[in-house]
């Protein structure tokens, strides 16, 4: 028999225990494109501001029929915020830039994309085709860097191949895919 207050620890325990493996979670988002799917892992314990916007965009379906709409071969893919006849999708505010937090900019990453404001980000991401550390905050020039916040599990294949379709100038707009390369949808498959 165990005494109340042992009792009660073993709850306490098990509670600590069960947040823990919460958090721990691996959180993952399936982009479905028009070139075959990515499945990113978003990582909740050293973005969590970012993770949680993303994934609010996410739920909202604001990624769906988007479009990368800049994709520079040997450097990264970037889209969440434009249609494709290259009109930008309203967002929400800004969030606070997470730059620092031990993530780098590797291939495969995904990262948020920003203006020259360091809080500036919203909707749009990118995702490194080659390691790009000049992006993180310890390498950047300006001395804030670009905040990581997952990386690609499934479908490196699929960003490869979009790295290489022909891109164009559209209006202002330059390293635009001549054919649009759609985020048919963006579905969350594991939460925490």
């Amino acid at each position: 028999m165990h005494t109340p207050l042992q009792r009660l620890a073993h709850v306490v325990m098990g509670v600590a225990l069960s947040v823990t493996v919460t958090v721990t979670q691996a959180q993952t988002v399936r982009l479905v494109t028009s070139q075959g799917d990515i499945v990113l892992q978003l990582d909740a314990a050293k973005a969590p501001r970012t993770v949680d916007n993303f994934v609010q965009y996410v739920k909202a379906g604001h990624y769906n029929g988007t479009v990368f709409h800049r994709v520079i071969d040997g450097f990264m893919i970037q889209g969440g915020g434009m249609t494709p006849d290259m009109k930008e999708k309203p967002t929400r505010g800004p969030i606070p830039l997470e730059s620092q937090n031990g993530l780098s900019n590797q291939r495969g990453t995904v990262a948020m994309a920003r203006t020259r404001d360091p809080n500036s980000a919203t909707a749009q991401f990118f995702i490194n085709v080659k390691d790009n550390a000049f992006l993180d905050a310890a390498r950047s020039p300006d001395g804030h860097g670009y905040a990581v916040f997952g990386k690609v599990t499934q479908g490196m294949e699929v960003v490869d191949r979009i790295r290489k379709v022909r891109t164009t100038q559209i209006g202002m707009y330059a390293d635009v895919p001549a054919e649009p390369v759609t985020i048919k949808q963006a579905v969350i498959e594991k939460q925490p």
